[in-house]
């Protein structure tokens, strides 16, 4: 028998099962060795199939013939079989009904227990798995855009993955990424986002980034903070003037960037590249090498290489001189304080 003739696999019957059924019907009062020989099957196996037949109410003892087994219509047999099946469903509802409650009493309680916290808009999760969980449960809500600050990877590594992206991305969600412009010289934070792009994802890259979060629909954000210890913490904000604050930030810092690909081969005209020029901000508004290196997602050796080339390349002997110089060639916006004061 082919098997494109099973047609009781959906009703919960197995294949042998259903060829023992069918030969009992053409065959009434047959053996169990007598069908096994119809059915190609050992002995054993035809003994299993008609205890199954009989499990399922599709056979019932012989009174005509004690010891054997006859097999009910195939009408009566697919109302049983149905009306088993609709029995499971319904059971099977009442089981997600009854775990539907248990969640929603979950839900409820631990609402409880956040909200004179929540009820004002901000509040504060702790711990990578909660800020992922988090970043899930807001990106189910996603109607329009994510916006996201991610400091190496073209997303924020604890609070979201490349499978979420990409969720988000098949339903027509429209995703907004920078990231540092070290993630250019790794190749990992390169392959993500290219497979992010192929999806539909917009990833770009800046020397510095003022934070890392990610704003859902000018809505609702998540900024990340400094946890204490090693643990991660982040700051969900639902403060409507606040997200769009936080929006606009995102949009000014995005028009800036440049798309991610592979490391630039030039340098500007004067010989410093974004990272150059990010760093003589950062020293010449008085950080230290450790801060410089973190905002630009580089290594501390890494970042003094950049601060020596900058200071190197304006000829400046400190620091200090490096931003005085900056200043005065326009290199420094306007609101820093090495250029108010050089104006």
């Amino acid at each position: 028998m082919r098997t494109s003739e099973y047609v009781l696999g959906r009703l919960g019957v197995e294949p042998a099962t259903e060829s023992v059924y069918r030969a009992l019907l053409a065959h009434p009062h047959a053996s169990a060795a007598e069908l096994a020989a119809r059915t190609g099957m050992t002995g054993q196996e035809a003994e299993r199939a008609l205890g199954r037949l009989a499990g399922l109410a599709l056979a019932h003892p012989s009174t005509e013939r004690p010891g054997r087994l006859y097999a009910v219509s195939p009408r009566l047999g697919m109302d049983i079989l149905l009306a088993r099946q609709q029995a499971e469903l319904a059971a099977q509802q009442q089981r997600v009904e009854e775990s539907r409650a248990a969640a929603a009493r979950l839900v409820s309680e631990f609402a409880t227990h956040q909200h004179s916290v929540a009820d004002h808009g901000v509040f504060r999760v702790m711990g990578a798995d909660r800020i992922s969980d988090h970043v899930r449960e807001i990106g189910t809500l996603a109607e329009e855009e994510l916006q996201v600050f991610a400091a190496g990877q073209p997303y924020p590594s604890s609070a979201a993955s490349p499978r979420l992206h990409e969720d988000l991305l098949a339903r027509g969600i429209r995703i907004r990424t920078v990231c540092l412009d070290s993630a250019r010289n790794d190749p990992d934070a390169v392959a993500h986002a290219e497979r992010l792009a192929a999806a539909g994802a917009e990833v770009r890259t800046a020397a510095v980034l003022p934070t890392r979060m990610v704003v859902v629909d000018h809505r609702s954000a998540l900024v990340f903070t400094a946890g204490e210890g090693a643990t991660e913490a982040a700051v969900a904000v639902r403060v409507p003037g606040v997200v769009a604050a936080l929006s606009t930030l995102f949009d000014a810092v995005w028009a800036a960037a440049e798309r991610l690909g592979p490391p630039p081969s030039r340098r500007a005209a004067d010989g410093f590249t974004r990272q150059h020029l990010a760093a003589l901000q950062l020293l010449a508004e008085g950080h230290t090498d450790a801060t410089v290196a973190r905002r630009l997602g580089v290594s501390a050796r890494t970042a003094r290489r950049i601060a020596t080339d900058a200071m190197t390349g304006m000829k400046a002997r400190s620091r200090f001189q490096a931003g005085v110089l900056a200043a005065q060639l326009g290199y420094l916006p306007a609101s820093s304080p090495e250029a108010r004061r050089t104006a």
